[in-house]
């Protein structure tokens, strides 16, 4: 299974999972502030790797 498909462990964490459920703009931009890691599954930016599904370095 790769590891993108839901649920996986820690999908909790992810910002694809924490969009779904309505994070608010502050939390998301805790998350997205300072991006090192990009998704290469969404694309999305975000601080730490954790909060990916499938992180590479910027």
């Amino acid at each position: 299974m790769p590891l993108y498909e839901k649920p996986h462990p820690g999908h909790e964490k992810h910002l694809c999972s924490k969009v779904a459920v309505g994070t608010t703009i502050n939390d998301y931009n805790v998350l997205v502030r300072n991006p090192k890691f990009l998704c290469k599954h969404c694309g999305r930016a975000a601080a730490k790797a954790e909060n990916l599904c499938d992180p590479i370095p910027l």
